[in-house]
């Protein structure tokens, strides 16, 4: 498949790319510094663009099978990266004519029941006011999403690792999942890359971990 993943050298982003040049399909590589991404591949473009400034990147979609967002930035200080920007994305995707999505937002946004009594209690009062700002503008990022006709799938990982990619997690659609405590970014790129053609998970939130 043709590729075009944004936020490409994020934790999520930069494990993408790697994982979906070893499955054989042609990845384009937004960035507002293309520099940053040291990695060179015969099938992958590092292309200048800020999802900020929508006339940077549109021409890129054109001929994509699908979209990786993977932006990230200050979760401590107010902002509208999530909602703006892929707001834009979404846009210049309905003129591009492509449909398949996956955007990154966070587990913790929502209380989940799902969580031991101590996860939620950390959540509420620790990870909700540290993060407010980030975590506002995820929701309305995910509000957004929800009103597009897209094949939009909203991801909430919950605290991501480091570690390798195992293959080897839970996830659930629509629902919470119980225990989702930890995952790997690694994981959470293989998890995309091998559902970039479910339809079960199409216009869904998906809560994973392992």
């Amino acid at each position: 498949m043709r590729l075009l993943i944004v936020g490409a050298n994020g934790g999520i982003g930069r494990q993408a790319v790697e994982q979906a040049l070893t499955a054989g399909h042609h990845v384009t590589a937004v960035l507002r510094t293309p520099s940053k991404l040291e990695l060179r591949h015969p099938a992958l473009d590092i292309v200048r663009g800020d999802v900020l400034l929508p006339g940077s990147f549109e021409k890129y979609l054109m001929g994509t099978d699908a979209v990786i967002s993977a932006i990230g930035g200050k979760m401590t200080v107010p902002t509208t990266l999530y909602s703006k920007g892929n707001q834009h994305l979404i846009h210049a995707m309905n003129l591009a004519g492509v449909r398949r999505v996956f955007f990154i937002s966070s587990s913790a946004i929502e209380i989940s029941p799902a969580l031991p009594f101590y996860v939620r209690l950390a959540e509420k009062y620790v990870l909700q006011k540290i993060l407010k700002h980030g975590y506002a503008d995820q929701r309305v990022m995910e509000s957004i999403v929800k009103s597009s006709d897209l094949d939009w799938t909203i991801m909430r990982p919950p605290q991501l690792t480091n570690k390798p990619a195992t293959g080897v997690y839970r996830y659930a659609a629509n629902r919470f999942l119980k225990n989702a405590l930890k995952i790997s970014r690694a994981d959470a790129a293989h998890f995309i890359l091998h559902h970039l053609q479910d339809k079960e998970i199409y216009q869904s939130v998906v809560e994973m971990g392992y």
